[in-house]
């Protein structure tokens, strides 16, 4: 008697073996680790991914570049003004400066008619330079890597 017909006859399962078939073809293993995905996350692309989603934290970062570039503009506006707005009291308080004469042209209407030109052309140049400096700074704020 063999061992299966033994196992048969005590009341046992008798134990087979599957038959191995045709296997299909499997694809190559993808390994998909969520720890790596975490880490190549870097704080430059959360800062980037706040301003697009309009998070608190992207709407703070915009209104600290606004209010710089609004300081900036409200200083330089307070230089003009003081620089070609006091001319006229500068005249009205002293009126010996309000009667030099330079090339035969009186000294109000040459500071108020020409020289307030190029002052005007350098502070609109000075606001240009700084307010892209500050926009520069707000994009390597944004871009800098995690330390």
């Amino acid at each position: 008697m063999t061992a299966a017909e033994e196992q048969q006859a005590a009341g046992r399962p008798v134990e087979t073996s599957p038959v191995p078939g045709p296997r299909a073809p499997t694809p190559p293993r993808t390994r998909i680790v969520l720890a790596e995905v975490s880490r190549t996350g870097n704080r430059a692309d959360r800062t980037r991914s706040e301003l697009a989603q309009q998070t608190r934290v992207g709407e703070t970062l915009v209104q600290g570049l606004m209010r710089a570039q609004l300081s900036l503009a409200l200083r330089l506006s307070l230089l003009v003004l003081i620089g070609l707005g006091g001319l006229p009291w500068l005249f009205a308080i002293a009126p010996s400066v309000g009667r030099i004469t330079v090339l035969g042209i009186n000294l109000p209407w040459l500071l108020l008619g020409v020289a307030a030109f190029p002052f005007l052309i350098v502070v609109g140049w000075a606001y240009v330079r700084l307010a892209e400096r500050h926009e520069q700074d707000f994009v390597d704020l944004v871009q800098r890597p995690e330390r």
